[in-house]
């Protein structure tokens, strides 16, 4: 019996994961744009701009199928497991991996918990800015996980996303989505340099992420 409810939430979840993407496209005609990168079987950290819930979902809904299926977003727990719905949603439903933003046990040390997802052999979606962005900035300064990550497993790629217009289809206290065309570009991938230090490998990863934003029309050459 307990063979048959893991088959069948498989199929439910995958169901979900199906569902999710074809609203995704259906409420924003999402286009995917690949510039420097391109869809690959390589085991990836996504790492892009954070200005709603809806970001992880538009993320992978660009990604195919299989890719989706073994890449988890990175959602806070102090949201997303304050209630068990939302708890069953972000980990039963959707696979993502929650973290303590917050934290002083070590058992709750979220690069533990990344690090877990990544010798499992998936890849991970990853907010570098830590929550989303409020401010009037188009991305706000990096914390460190992105680094570390970086540099305890040098053999992941890690893949720069700039996530457009999904803040105005899903405000935050919102949850009608509006319907908006939206773009997610993804660049080239970054890496630690030999020698680099943490200040500057954000510096230059917030830096190639900010450089994938789109330019308004009217500031096109």
């Amino acid at each position: 019996m307990s063979g048959i409810r893991d088959f069948s939430f498989h199929l439910l979840r995958s169901a979900v994961s199906v569902g999710l993407s074809a609203l995704a496209w259906a409420i924003t005609g999402v286009r995917p744009i690949w510039m420097g990168s391109e869809p690959s079987e390589r085991q990836r950290i996504y790492f892009a701009n954070h200005a709603s819930h809806g970001d992880f979902i538009l993320l992978s809904a660009c990604l195919p199928e299989q890719l989706r299926q073994r890449t988890r977003a990175v959602a806070a727990a102090d949201y997303w497991g304050k209630t068990r719905l939302r708890r069953f949603i972000a980990e039963d439903m959707l696979s993502s991996v929650l973290i303590h933003r917050t934290w002083t046990d070590p058992a709750d040390n979220p690069i533990n918990a990344m690090l877990a997802v990544l010798d499992r052999g998936d890849s991970l979606i990853l907010f570098p800015e830590g929550t989303r962005n409020m401010t009037d900035e188009p991305l706000t300064r990096f914390r460190s996980g992105l680094y570390n990550l970086a540099v305890m497993r040098p053999e992941v790629e890690l893949i720069p996303c700039w996530i457009e217009n999904m803040s105005r289809v899903l405000p935050k206290g919102h949850f009608l989505p509006v319907p908006l065309l939206c773009r997610v570009v993804f660049g080239p991938p970054v890496r630690v340099e030999s020698g680099e230090d943490r200040h500057d490998f954000l510096r230059r990863a917030h830096a190639a992420l900010l450089a994938l934003q789109p330019r308004p029309r009217g500031n096109r050459r």
